[in-house]
């Protein structure tokens, strides 16, 4: 795995998903990501989501992963102490709480800027920091609620559930899980203020909101909804409202094997070539929509002659097919356990086994990017609560005894304590 952030150290004071993922993904990078948590649990997603052994939740082992551990009580003076002589070591500054959480601890961003005028300060949360929803404490869902993502109606139990998405391109529904979709745009921005400093020796305040990231990467389905009444020619396009995927050319179809493909044949050179390989060239001439583009659209008659010639083989047989004539038809995986099955996904090294000293075995997910032809290795495991505490105040020049005082007033808190 390239340590592409190798060299650079990152203090992450957080709980839960979002600050926790966005420490993940510059561990990933090779950062020191040191996690600064209370001596009285510390982070609680320890606990939460289920557990495989106490204190060892999946969410845990995944996203605290490369990281170490110091327990500080950061409420008191000498817990203060600890954490501004961590901090002088540090390169940025992960903020995971809402609002002025660290301001009332007195290590906010105007205190750290004090002290470092060059840190890179990076405080994700829920809604942000600006703006009138600030001190809403957030969890999982609130997030793309509040970027319109989640689609919802009430049935006639009187109890609401959500519903699919039927919008221009499917709305915001595209941005992705909101906790996801922030921590890897609050991971680019740090990355790209520490380049600036390295250039002009500047600090930055990142503001990183995980609803306006959901927005971000639903861009297609906000645009197209913002600016759908500006649009003079609607070729293309299908109603809002309207049944979603109803193109024959661009569909979902069911193989030999009761498995799935998406078929995406909608440019007249792949669509030529389909009808080649399956020997239909009685089909190359079926046209819908003339133009770069033809999706098929409410062509059910070739919707069902498709399914008829895509279920006479396998799921695995198309796909090479796809390969060797350069289609684009691909699998469509059904479960997250299928994925471990898939050889693309395989040699991508994605899935990642490793082994947890306490939890055992465990899989984890790895990056999407290969840098320099090395995939992701076997990360280090997720740190028990102040695991590292010793390690880094030693680090930091503390005395075995100043650390045992320390410890006996309560002020950190070591693995074994």
């Amino acid at each position: 795995m390239a340590k592409l952030l190798q060299g650079v150290r990152v203090i992450e004071s957080a709980v839960l998903l979002n600050g926790d993922t966005l420490g993940m993904h510059l561990a990933d990078l090779g950062a020191e990501v040191i996690k600064v948590e209370s001596p009285s649990g510390g982070d609680y997603l320890r606990d939460i989501l289920g557990q495989i052994v106490p204190r060892h939740s999946p969410a845990h082992l995944q996203v605290n992963k490369n990281k170490r551990s110091v327990a500080v009580d950061v409420r008191s003076v000498a817990g203060r102490e600890v954490f501004w002589d961590l901090l002088d070591t540090a390169d940025a500054f992960i903020d995971g709480y809402a609002n002025d959480a660290t301001d009332r601890l007195g290590i906010g961003y105007a205190a750290q800027r004090a002290r470092k005028p060059d840190v890179i300060y990076c405080q994700y949360t829920g809604f942000g920091r600006r703006g009138p929803y600030a001190a809403i404490p957030t969890h999982g869902q609130m997030m793309n609620a509040e970027a319109a993502a989640v689609t919802l109606a009430t049935h006639d139990d009187g109890f609401v559930r959500v519903a699919e998405n039927r919008e221009l391109m499917w709305g915001t529904s595209g941005g992705g899980d909101g906790t996801a979709a922030g921590a890897i745009h609050a991971a680019l921005h740090v990355v790209a203020a520490l380049w600036r400093r390295d250039r002009t020796g500047e600090g930055a305040f990142l503001d990183a909101s995980a609803s306006d990231a959901v927005i971000a990467q639903g861009w297609i389905g906000a645009v197209y909804g913002w600016n759908y009444d500006r649009i003079t020619d609607h070729t293309g396009l299908r109603a809002p409202g309207s049944e979603t995927l109803t193109g024959a050319k661009y569909q979902y179809y069911r193989t030999a094997d009761d498995r799935y493909v998406l078929f995406c044949c909608i440019e007249p050179k792949f669509w030529t070539r389909f009808c080649e390989v399956v020997e239909r060239p009685d089909l190359a001439t079926r046209v819908t929509e003339a133009g770069a583009v033809d999706f098929g659209r409410d062509d059910h008659d070739l919707r069902r002659e498709l399914q008829e010639i895509i279920g006479r083989r396998t799921q695995a047989e198309w796909v090479d097919v796809a390969i060797e004539h350069r289609l684009p038809i691909g699998p469509a995986h059904q479960g997250a356990s299928s994925l471990q099955e898939d050889r693309h996904v395989h040699d991508r090294e994605i899935v990642v086994d490793g082994h947890h000293p306490v939890a055992g075995d465990f899989t984890y997910v790895g990056t999407p990017v290969i840098v320099d032809g090395h995939a992701y290795e076997t990360p280090a495991p997720a740190p028990a609560h102040g695991a590292d505490t010793v390690a880094v105040l030693g680090e930091l020049g503390y005395s075995a005894s100043r650390i045992a005082a320390l410890e006996e007033a309560g002020v950190i808190a070591t693995s074994g304590s």
